[in-house]
């Protein structure tokens, strides 16, 4: 019989702590994402926006992949906020052919890795064909708990919000609503994440520090991280980093430290 050395044995104890310890960012079950820079990526190399739009989706391939292994099993972006629609017809059309194209050739991906798709934000600007894309892909993935997948695309949260009220008003005033015993929980039903867990973190990369109307409600307790990388540059290994670190904070949700 091998007697094990004090080297083997120590080395036999670190493999099964590593086996028995939680993935990195434990507890941060849910990550959104602001993905900016794209465009800037690109400019600095003397592209086009689009080619850094491009560069991007490859970022986002990677980091869907990646997600369930770092024991995130929501995962929210950014792709297109209602204030996008400000850019240059020309980039406005090339994200919308962008998200054609990643739609059509990552949804059989997406279903294969038990990914559940759905898009939040107002649908009814955008084109018919994408509309049905999008709801043929949630359709397809409706039964998928692997990953759950958000896209945010013409997405506002002040707009969210004000829908939200609007629409619970008007139940009001039809008499279909008491408004006395409206609360959180009934108001959060109407927003578009209705049935999905608030945020734990959100990301936003390109070193910039701000929200930008992104789930202004969903994030009331969540914890932020502003990297400086540009959203093409955003890395698995970086992701990795990014929830470790963000891992070891202590969240209170309002309790005394």
């Amino acid at each position: 019989m091998l007697k094990a050395t004090p080297l083997a044995a120590a080395q036999i104890v670190e493999a099964a702590d590593a086996q028995d310890a939680p993935p990195r960012g434990a507890g941060l079950r849910h990550v959104a994402i602001i993905m900016d820079g794209n465009g800037r990526w690109a400019q600095r190399r003397g592209l086009p926006r689009l080619a850094g739009h491009r560069r991007g989706a490859d970022t986002v391939r990677e980091i869907v992949e990646a997600a369930p292994e770092l024991g995130v099993d929501h995962l929210t972006l950014y792709a297109f906020s209602t204030e996008n629609w400000k850019r240059s017809v020309e980039e406005v059309q090339g994200l919308m052919n962008l998200f054609r194209i990643y739609i059509r050739k990552e949804g059989r991906e997406l279903r294969r890795r038990g990914a559940r798709v759905r898009f939040i934000g107002d649908r009814t600007r955008l084109a018919e064909d994408l509309q049905s894309q999008m709801a043929t892909l949630e359709a397809s993935t409706a039964e998928n708990d692997k990953l759950h997948l958000t896209v945010a695309i013409n997405y506002g949260g002040r707009d969210e919000i004000v829908a939200a009220a609007r629409r619970l008003a008007t139940a009001a005033a039809e008499g279909r609503l008491d408004p006395s015993i409206l609360d959180a929980e009934a108001f959060a039903a109407e927003l578009h994440t209705s049935g999905l867990p608030d945020p734990d973190l959100v990301i936003r990369t390109s070193g910039e520090m701000r929200v930008s109307n992104f789930l202004p409600w969903q994030t009331a307790y969540a914890e932020f991280a502003f990297v400086q990388e540009s959203w093409p540059d955003f890395t698995k290994a970086r992701f990795a980093e990014v929830l470790e670190v963000a891992g070891l904070r202590e969240r209170r949700f309002g309790a005394a430290g």
